[in-house]
């Protein structure tokens, strides 16, 4: 029986097989499958393999089990599988080496909409954690929360400036861009721009299409993976589109999440004359799910925090440090959900965002930039008490690295501006609202 295991770092842990099967069932579920029963066969023929191999008080080693998982695979006939592992495999090897990721191009970055962000930071003195800091501290916080609610809504008008061009033939909109971007609110506020034009969204709820929970894969905290395109059943959503853009009438399904399964339906919908079908989703960019459609009655437009703000060692805030701040905050008053099962979750989060949505970036019509550069110190003031603990809890916890990469980098900006008390002053129908409540918009 194998008990122990050794880790790169020289570590010798316990043998954990659920690990492995977890692993083969998330390279699985990126190429379209999720059979537990394969993958579990898969982890007893690697087990099996590594028994065979042991001698005396021998312990096998990480890479070991790999080499095994990839061989197990291949040999029982799943080479897709096998090549999604060998891809997610070799992409940890080049992180841990510092190297640069084959899969995940730098040439997705938005470098126009970037200089734009930087210049408008650097006219209105924000562009150092310091200079907000500067802000609270000379009575001009008031001031920047308005200069950044100003940028926002210049964005959204160039958005629909560029939607408003292409009116005649467009009838599907997609607004895609990944976690607490602010994708919600920004729908809101382009759709107000277009009612005075006699357009209107009709948005489908894409979570109606989740597949049933049954057929979902687990991590091994028990968390589900949702982020993940594969978690939807997109020949439905595709079918549904078509049928939709073709004015006819579709029954759209209900998914309980309180049952985890797919129940009835939600009601039936029709497109009429000026309307607009809405796709308000993290994947909506995702090529499958709007197949065969027309381009030129597709507007895709993708929402991001492009963040041009520099810490004290002139490092930028990262993008999605901003969004999973956002997104704790949400989840503790919307959906019952813990800040550290939040962060704990995030990797989950990022994965799916680096494989099926920044890809996408290049082919969005038009780009907003979410970023308030004001909301720092309020999520400080939210948060700020938390991190301390959590880089404490998630030091010892190998499970937990991301989670304490994260903490730790949050707490280190946390340090370098003072928490705001008083949300008062954000206006009610800002995007921060999204997150923070208090909006006089209903989500």
């Amino acid at each position: 029986m194998i008990k122990q295991i050794l880790k790169r770092d020289g570590r010798i842990v316990p043998f954990n097989r659920e690990k492995i099967s977890f692993a083969i069932l998330q390279a699985a579920v990126a190429v379209g499958g999720r059979d537990r029963v394969k993958a579990e066969k898969v982890t007893d023929d690697v087990v099996r393999l590594l028994e065979q191999r042991q001698r005396g008080d021998s312990i096998p080693t990480v890479e070991e089990v790999q080499d095994l998982v990839e061989k197990a695979l291949i040999e029982r006939g799943h080479a897709k599988t096998a090549k999604a592992y060998i891809v997610y495999r070799y992409e940890h090897a080049l992180k841990r080496a510092g190297r640069k990721s084959l899969t995940y191009s730098a040439d997705n970055i938005p470098y126009e909409k970037l200089w734009e962000a930087l210049s408008w930071a650097v006219d209105h003195n924000c562009v150092q954690l310091r200079q907000i800091s500067e802000c609270i501290r000379e009575n001009r916080y008031e001031q920047l929360i308005r200069d950044c609610e100003e940028f926002y809504g210049q964005e959204l008008t160039r958005a629909v400036e560029k939607l408003s061009e292409r009116l005649d033939s467009v009838k599907m909109v997609i607004i895609a861009g990944p976690s607490s971007s602010g994708k919600t609110t920004t729908t809101i506020k382009v759709e107000q721009q277009l009612k005075p034009l006699g357009y209107s969204f009709v948005p489908i709820n894409v979570d109606h299409f989740f597949l049933d929970l049954k057929d979902h894969p687990k991590d091994l905290r028990g968390d589900y993976d949702f982020e993940t395109p594969q978690a939807l059943d997109i020949p439905l959503i595709n079918q549904t589109f078509r049928s939709l853009l073709q004015e006819k009438r579709v029954e759209i399904p209900f998914y309980n999440f309180k049952t985890g399964r797919r129940e009835g339906s939600s009601g039936h919908m029709q497109l009429r004359e000026g309307e607009i079908l809405l796709i308000d989703s993290l994947h909506g960019l995702f090529p499958e799910m709007s197949e065969g459609i027309p381009e030129e009655q597709k507007f895709r437009l993708y929402i991001e925090t492009l963040s041009q703000v520099k810490d004290g060692t002139n490092q930028f805030v990262r993008w999605a440090d901003i969004r999973l701040l956002r997104r704790m905050v949400r989840d503790m008053l919307f959906r019952n959900y813990s800040p550290a099962q939040t962060i704990r979750h995030w990797h989950f989060v990022r994965r799916s965002e680096l494989r099926y949505i920044v890809p996408r970036l290049r082919e969005a019509d038009s780009i907003v930039n979410s970023f308030l550069p004001y909301e720092i110190p309020i999520m400080k003031h939210r948060l700020g008490d938390l991190f301390p603990a959590f880089v404490r809890e998630f030091a010892n916890d190998t499970d937990s690295a991301d989670a304490h990469d994260r903490a730790l980098r949050i707490q280190r900006v946390f340090e370098q501006v003072p928490a705001w008390t008083d949300e008062r002053i954000v206006p009610r129908d800002s995007l921060l609202r999204e997150f923070i409540g208090g909006s006089e918009y209903d989500y």
